[in-house]
């Protein structure tokens, strides 16, 4: 055991996270030439397209020391971006030190800082790293001050790299041998173990990661799993090379996985210790906090008939991303589908990305909104996450918004787009302090509310990509929010209501129905578009009628021509949704996210 090391890489998202690991398993011949591609470890086609790390992904490294011993190494590689924060947590609490991994021409970011901040309650050993040294307009000596001022280490301790190529990473190989601690843990001791990841394999059933903190865990043995108190064999254990490596056991201190022919997502919880049945642990191990969903979204298949199919899919997918939780919502408009709970817009995007390419699924998202506390007259507490939980005003005491404490990092000459930008989503600025002379950061708390639309696209358009921007929840506060419809002759559309503070619903309304007056085919009659709150219009609009014949340029020819356009016809029909006697086609949906201010 005190041969095993356990460390992870955090940083900011484009700080080289996944390009240092690659270097790491090369130097260490653990892939060979042929296997290895540019981030090795982010399996998922949507991670390669987009460049970010959204899992964790585990990994072993056998690495041959200076003096001849033999170490083994256990990599959890994660990701950068504040939607995936959760994930973040739950690498570190399988670890007992971390990379901090800090890009020399961009220096420290808003990520970085609250990520070490997860590190430090982790009790982690913290490695700097100064990764990109040989990139032209890198910042050496500026990044290290940086570095020594955030976490008081001495100059020397600092390392320097280049993911690229491969410079220094010798030297972080031997950092991590001789300054992270080996896992504490008696091997003799009945088995605990920590579950920090699951995926679901379509043959095997559902593969658990874990990490053992005491005892063994051999081929054959019945483990139990505490919270779910429930009993399976241990068909096969192994480590997680690239591939999975089976073994005769996997002991104390070292990371793993077990496959029990589990078929039920429901049945493995993430942060959930394994025992064993004929000689348990008395204690679970303090696993991870419950996550807290930023942003919720209402999810439905396209056709109501995939319902069923959605909803095993929702159960596969929870199970490999944790931070995702979903329950049943039905609407008038859109049928049957489920109410889920996000981590930020990114997250929400992803899942709906991955849903469609990992299991086919096509399916309409609602207009994303966050929970907030109504209390009644009679001093009643009601969560709302959806507008149509939203209770009568008359009967309504106040209302309450989740509010946030932003931390934004940017360079001097932008201070003004970002106080404009934040003021006019309702922030308040809490704290203004230069880290250096070409690093300010601010603090704001502002509404969640706002944030949830295009915030993050418009800080980062405001300053040129040069904005780091963290955030954590601070609490409710009372504020003039309202329920804001959207009318189509008349008829309410229950999935583009949306929550929206009072000062402004006029302007947003206006937008929208603007945005729909595109967006919305002609029909036959005449749609009148208008946003109302309660029975106060606020804005319309009125698209007039037209007719259209489809098959006129059909003239001559075969049959089969008029039945193939008819058939297209037919597919593009598929994505629409009736709604009374208007179409609303999927992008109308899409269409409120992207209203531009």
């Amino acid at each position: 055991m005190k041969n095993i090391r356990n460390f992870c890489i955090i940083a900011h998202i484009d700080h080289g996270k996944s390009t240092l690991a690659d270097r790491l398993l090369q130097t260490t011949n653990t892939i060979s030439e042929r296997e290895m591609m540019d981030q090795v470890l982010d399996d998922m086609d949507l991670e390669r397209e987009k460049g970010i790390t959204i899992k964790s992904h585990a990994i072993q490294i056998n690495y041959k020391h200076t003096d001849g011993q033999e170490f083994i190494l256990n990599l959890i590689d994660t990701p950068g971006h504040v939607d995936f924060s959760y994930e973040v947590s739950r690498a570190l609490a399988a670890c007992e030190g971390a990379l901090l991994l800090v890009d020399a021409t961009q220096g420290i970011q808003a990520q970085t800082i609250s990520n070490l901040y997860l590190a430090i309650d982790n009790n982690l050993e913290i490695i700097p790293v100064i990764n990109k040294i040989d990139m032209d307009g890198a910042m050496i000596e500026e990044v290290k001050d940086q570095i020594i001022e955030l976490i008081g280490c001495k100059p020397e301790d600092i390392l320097l790299a280049s993911g690229r190529t491969g410079i220094g990473i010798e030297g972080i190989l031997q950092a991590i041998v001789e300054r992270i601690p080996a896992p504490k843990g008696n091997p003799e001791e009945p088995l605990q173990a920590l579950i920090f990841d699951s995926v679901f394999n379509s043959f095997r059933g559902i593969i658990v990661y874990f990490r053992v903190l005491n005892g063994t865990i051999r081929k054959g043995d019945i483990v139990k799993f505490v919270s779910t108190d429930a009993d399976y064999e241990a068909a096969e254990v192994g480590i997680l090379k690239l591939k999975m490596t089976e073994k005769k056991e996997v002991g104390a201190g070292d990371v793993g996985y077990l496959i029990t022919g589990i078929k039920n997502a429901k049945e493995v919880k993430v942060g959930d210790t394994i025992t064993l049945k004929n000689k348990p642990t008395q204690e679970m191990i303090k696993g991870f906090q419950e996550v807290k969903p930023m942003v919720f979204a209402g999810i439905f298949p396209v056709n109501t008939d995939d319902f069923e199919e959605l909803r095993d899919c929702m159960d596969k997918l929870q199970l490999n991303d944790a931070s995702l939780t979903y329950e049943l919502e039905t609407s008038q408009a859109l049928g049957f589908g489920f109410r889920c709970g996000f981590l930020g817009m990114l997250h929400m995007e992803i899942i709906q990305e991955r849903l469609e390419r990992e299991f086919n699924q096509t399916v309409i998202t609602t207009v994303p909104n966050v929970s907030f506390i109504a209390y009644t007259t009679k001093g009643e507490k009601v969560i709302v996450n959806n507008p149509t939980e939203f209770p009568d005003p008359v009967k309504t005491d106040r209302i309450e918004e989740p509010y946030i404490k932003a931390q934004i990092i940017t360079k001097p000459e932008y201070i003004g787009n970002i106080m404009t930008l934040c003021l006019g989503k309702r922030g308040i600025l809490m704290n203004q302090s230069y880290l250096t002379t070409t690093r300010v950061e601010l603090q704001f708390e502002m509404p969640l509310t706002e944030i949830v639309f295009d915030f993050y696209d418009k800080l980062k358009s405001q300053t040129r990509g040069y904005a780091s921007f963290d955030y954590h929840p601070i609490g409710y506060r009372e504020s003039d929010i309202v329920k804001m419809d959207i009318l189509l002759n008349g008829d309410k559309v229950d999935a583009l209501s949306a929550l929206i503070h009072r000062g402004r619903s006029q302007d947003f309304g206006r937008k929208l129905c603007e945005k729909l007056k595109e967006l919305l085919p002609r029909q036959q009659f005449q749609i009148a578009i208008q946003a109302a709150v309660g029975a106060k219009v606020l804005a319309r609009e009125t698209i007039s009628a037209m007719r259209k014949d489809v098959t006129a340029k059909c003239y001559g020819g075969d049959i089969s021509r008029k039945r193939k356009l008819l058939e297209k016809q037919k597919e593009g029909k598929k994505r629409m949704r009736q709604i009374g006697n208007v179409e609303v086609p999927q992008e109308a949906f899409l269409a409120v996210l992207k209203l531009d201010d």
